[in-house]
């Protein structure tokens, strides 16, 4: 079996084509790298690219894409709604087949090095790859976010895995956070207001860390998930934005219907579900199952009919229309081999 890994890396661009282009063509012009799927987010001002391939191209790849994006992205001049630390912001190796998450790991600490070595880029190294137990969770490498990079940078205790002195090549491409994970679902659940209060405490309600009350923490409902409650002026609503880390422990299906009632709770409803990139195809045919059995019908419905009602269940299509032949990595890795 040939070792195939997927990278999912986020730029901090997602209103300017050309600059999206620019990067994705340099990921592309690495020979056996395929480019799954692109999505930009204006509002964010974020895209994510997912590609795969076997490790020595996709890595190639990541490593070309990040030089591009720091000659493209200039994060003196970068705004948006979504959390970043540099114009690479996360670069996140996982792997598909023939491959573990440590050699995923070892492939993700070589890159950061020779990010910062070739390119001067600061890395952090986070999840699998973290040299630091802390620095296992993102947040903690992104803390204070670009803003804050030149204070981290100067302290022992916060400064990035690779990297010396703040200067001019940091202040233009930020830090990356490079990274092995395995699949992570990036999801947004739309809510009929447009209170940024409110989404966060939705988001507050079920995500595993929960919300600090006075001097302690109290935990969310859902295991192995991050969220937070922002704005989305190219919809005109608020949205429960997160990261399912652990889709074993929570399945979309069990997130967007813990959503709903923690949204009830508070007087909103959850007009539907917004799918960042890319999903293994396992997740949408659960959904469809626990959806059938929910309306007490037959089990016995086959691929397509699972993936039509968890699409409908779940209102993918809310926002735009909803294909899984171009939102299900499986299929999509299928036409290209």
């Amino acid at each position: 079996m040939k070792q195939i890994i997927e990278c999912v890396p986020n730029y901090s661009e997602g209103r300017n084509r050309a600059v999206i282009d620019g990067i994705v063509a340099a990921i592309a012009s690495v020979a056996g790298v395929q480019v799954l799927n692109v999505d930009p987010g204006e509002a964010a001002n974020r895209t994510v690219v997912t590609f795969a391939g076997e490790p020595g191209p996709v890595v190639e790849a990541a490593f070309r894409g990040a030089k591009a994006a720091q000659a493209l992205i200039d994060m003196r001049r970068h705004h948006g709604t979504h959390p970043r630390i540099g114009a690479t912001d996360v670069l996140p190796l996982v792997p598909v087949a023939g491959i573990t998450l440590e050699e995923c790991a070892v492939l993700a600490r070589a890159l950061a090095e020779r990010l910062y070595r070739e390119l001067g880029i600061p890395c952090y190294c986070y999840e699998a790859a973290a040299f630091k137990p802390a620095r296992r969770n993102l947040a903690v490498c992104r803390a204070g976010e670009y803003e804050a990079l030149p204070d981290k940078m100067a302290d022992p205790a916060r400064k990035p895995d690779f990297g010396g002195a703040y200067d001019e090549v940091a202040a233009r491409s930020g830090a990356t956070n490079v990274g092995a994970r395995n699949f992570l679902i990036a999801v947004n659940f739309n809510l009929d207001t447009t209170s940024v209060p409110l989404a966060k405490e939705v988001a507050c309600d079920v995500r595993e860390k929960g919300r600090k009350v006075g001097d302690t923490w109290v935990p969310g409902t859902l295991k192995g998930c991050k969220a937070i409650g922002w704005y989305i002026d190219e919809y005109g609503i608020a949205q429960v934005s997160m990261n399912i880390t652990d889709i074993d422990a929570t399945p979309l299906h069990t997130a967007f219907e813990e959503v709903c009632r923690a949204a009830a709770a508070r007087g909103l409803r959850v007009t539907g579900t917004e799918i960042v990139g890319l999903v293994p195809k396992r997740v949408l045919l659960e959904a469809g199952r626990f959806y059938l059995a929910k309306r007490q019908l037959p089990p016995d419905a086959g691929e397509e009919e699972l993936l039509r009602i968890a699409v409908e269940s779940m209102s993918l299509d809310d926002l735009r229309p909803f294909d899984p032949r171009e939102k299900v990595i499986e299929y999509l890795l299928d036409s290209t081999r």
